[in-house]
């Protein structure tokens, strides 16, 4: 049996077209099943929001414009559903604590129950405005899954969920990681980047896994 393809795939737990991209991830495992491998990693976009919100969005009306950016995006995809108050009620400080949690909860639960727990912290404040900038609050939400969050905590206290988030983060810049949502595949030689459509997707997906054993895709 063939192995399976692995794809890297890189985004943000606040970036609005992860969020998007979420259904699109599913529907590609559901319609691949075993033929690849999804690994979850974690790039820097929204480390620091107010900075961000200071910067890159101050001439467009800081975290009001922001907001309306990001109602605008979600609002053609209807699996995709987002608060109309996002980032008005609600303003994470920072992305980095989610994905945190989330990588100390790949090394103590495993990597499928860290992506489900993404998609819950995801969900939790795109539709219901909850601050997954709070580490104690994911706790809650992760307590609410039906886990013990001890074994979490204790690889946050032994440095070694920081550990494998840097490796994320150095990771991504290696790559030319642009942004959020990324698919890193080929082992590099192909990275789609945004808001990829889902049957661009599955096209270089599929072409690839008809490429005869250390080919590079001419897609």
């Amino acid at each position: 049996m063939n192995k399976p393809l692995v794809i890297d795939y890189y985004s943000d737990v606040l970036c609005v077209w992860a969020w998007i991209a979420q259904r699109r991830i599913d529907q590609l495992n559901k319609d691949l099943n075993n033929q690849i491998e999804l690994r979850y990693h974690y790039v820097d976009v929204f480390g620091d929001v107010q900075t961000k919100m200071s910067t890159q969005w101050q001439a467009k009306g800081a975290y009001e414009g922001f907001a309306e950016h990001v109602m605008h995006a979600a609002e053609q995809y209807d699996d995709a559903p987002v608060h109309k108050n996002i980032w008005k009620e609600s303003r994470p400080a920072s992305s980095a604590s989610s994905h945190l949690v989330l990588k100390a909860a790949e090394l103590a639960y495993g990597a499928d129950k860290s992506a489900e727990l993404a998609l819950v912290f995801r969900k939790a404040f795109f539709v219901e405005l909850y601050d997954i900038g709070d580490v104690e609050g994911l706790y809650g939400l992760i307590e609410h899954r039906g886990l013990d969050t001890p074994p979490i905590k204790a690889c946050m206290n032994n440095g070694s969920a920081l550990a494998a988030l840097m490796n994320d983060y150095q990771s991504a810049r290696q790559l030319g990681i642009k942004g959020s949502p990324s698919y890193v595949l080929d082992g590099g030689r192909q990275i789609l980047y945004g808001n990829v459509g889902y049957r661009v997707l599955l096209a270089n997906v599929e072409e690839l896994l008809k490429q005869p054993e250390n080919e590079a895709s001419w897609c």
